[in-house]
């Protein structure tokens, strides 16, 4: 097998954009002005709701699809124009594509067969990576042999064994049970940091993109809404898209009360509240304040605030007990709340219909520039 410096190779997108035609209809930009940079042996995942142009980004780096405008390089060299063939690419499909009337061995090795490579060469690859994907002993069946997992380490190894450049995914395990997605998105992480080929994974599931990327593109309406890694994303949200789009968020309409010294006084529940901020606030501006979840405590209703806290009285409409945690909706400010509880065993689970007080904490709190 290659390198780990051969296999690592910098993936550039400069400036692309793809539309698509409908007859009698306007063109749709699909994707639009879109610049990246994937360094070599990194996992960027392209992260986003249907139809916000992530997967024909994909497609224009393989080649299934040609941009209308932009240029794509992998490792310096210029491909925007090449056949998919020539681009030294790895594709797994969401379907997997495995060719059914062939076994695990001849599936594997059907990219080595046609670069016409030495039977010994293709028997000691299919060998190697079979091991990898954790497949030994598998040569002789046939995909309707195997599990859906199963299918898709096939697919995985079919993939890598060509040595790309690049490899990507999309999707790839979407059509698995939540139980087995959780398993193979760990031995997907763990097969490319081992191989460390540069990679592009395409998914809607925020779960699934923080649990295996280096970095993730938030994409939204065709565009690179914000790129991070998972933790830059969770913690410092560019829009209040982005901070719904990465796990779960309570988004509460404020003001700006006077600025000072890195700390910006803001409205919150009929109170002020001094949060860390950078400058170029000013009095009277508004604002998203940006709560996740587990930033919120539920106390006594009785409960006071502490400096540097805000507590508001609010009453448990709705509660789902998860095992670990326990997760509850509360009407309190004026709005319906989300929050959520750890180690229900230890702290107990509080009653529907019980009155509360929901307490934050000003290192809590994000700044949101509030949209039109």
């Amino acid at each position: 097998m290659a390198t780990t410096a051969e296999r690592g190779r910098r993936l550039e997108l400069q400036h692309v954009s793809k539309r698509f035609t409908r007859e009698g209809q306007a063109a749709l930009a699909a994707v639009n002005d879109v610049s990246l940079t994937v360094e070599p042996g990194e996992l960027l995942t392209l992260l986003g709701p249907s139809g916000c142009g992530k997967t024909t980004t994909l497609r224009m780096v393989a080649g299934f699809e040609q941009p209308d405008a932009g240029r794509i390089s992998i490792g310096g060299d210029d491909v925007t124009e090449l056949m998919v063939y020539r681009r030294s690419i790895g594709f797994v499909f969401q379907n997997y594509a495995l060719f059914p009337h062939l076994t695990v061995f001849e599936n594997v090795a059907y990219g080595l067969r046609v670069r016409r490579l030495p039977e010994a060469t293709i028997r000691a690859r299919v060998g190697h990576v079979l091991e990898l994907v954790g497949l030994p002993g598998y040569e002789r069946r046939f995909p309707n042999q195997l599990s859906g997992g199963e299918q898709q380490r096939v697919a995985v190894a079919r993939a890598v064994v060509v040595e790309p450049a690049l490899l990507l995914f999309d999707e790839p395990l979407s059509n698995l049970d939540a139980k087995l997605r959780v398993q193979m998105r760990a031995e997907l992480s763990r097969l490319q940091r081992q191989l460390a080929i540069t990679t592009v994974y395409v998914t809607h599931d925020q779960e699934e993109a923080m649990a295996i990327s280096d970095r993730i593109a938030v994409m939204h309406e065709g565009s690179i809404a914000q790129v991070g890694t998972a933790e830059e994303l969770y913690r410092a949200p560019c829009s209040t898209f982005v901070a719904q789009f990465i796990g779960r968020v309570n988004l509460v309409e404020s003001r700006v009360l006077g600025a000072i010294g890195g700390r910006v006084a803001v409205a919150l529940w009929d109170a002020s509240l001094s949060v860390p901020a950078a400058d170029g606030y000013a009095t009277g501006q508004r604002l998203s304040l940006l709560l996740r979840p587990e930033s919120l405590t539920l106390v006594p209703e009785s409960a006071k605030a502490a400096e540097g806290e805000v507590v508001v009285p609010g009453v448990v409409r709705a509660r789902t007990f998860l095992g670990e945690k326990v997760e509850y909706v509360v009407e309190a400010g004026g709005a319906l709340l989300q929050a959520v509880t750890y180690d229900p065993t230890r702290r107990g689970v509080v009653g529907i219909g019980a009155r509360v007080g929901v307490m934050c904490d000003a290192a809590a709190v994000r700044l949101l520039a509030a949209e039109p």
